[in-house]
């Protein structure tokens, strides 16, 4: 199932993506390097099938989407601690507190972008 939340991001990265190329004259986008949270919502498949749609008669068609995953990383804002959680238990390993910051894991950005000129 293709989720909908994925084709207004995709528009977005592509909006982005030629934005910069034309300010740098490109004539082509090669690769795009996209960073997402492990806990974003971000689906890498729904993005990939929507942006070889989006990107088709672009210079970005064809252009390769990299996904590099970042991994939760959570405080506990009661003893201090900084852990990544595993799948079953978000409690504190240190103190078991539930008062917790989420530091990373929720990211979605385009890094950067690789172009023709």
């Amino acid at each position: 199932m293709i989720a909908m939340h994925e084709l207004a991001v995709t528009e977005s990265i592509l909006e982005i993506a030629l934005r910069h190329a034309a300010a740098q004259n490109a004539t082509r986008i090669t690769d795009l390097y996209l960073v997402i949270g492990q806990w974003s919502s971000i689906v890498d498949d729904s993005v990939q099938f929507y942006w070889d749609t989006l990107s088709d008669g672009t210079i970005a068609k064809g252009a390769t989407l990299h996904f590099e995953r970042i991994p939760t990383e959570l405080l506990c804002l009661d003893c201090g601690k900084t852990y990544q959680p595993d799948s079953r238990d978000l409690l504190c390993p240190d103190c078991h507190s539930t008062r917790l910051k989420v530091l990373k894991g929720e990211e979605f950005r385009l890094d950067s972008i690789e172009i023709e000129t």
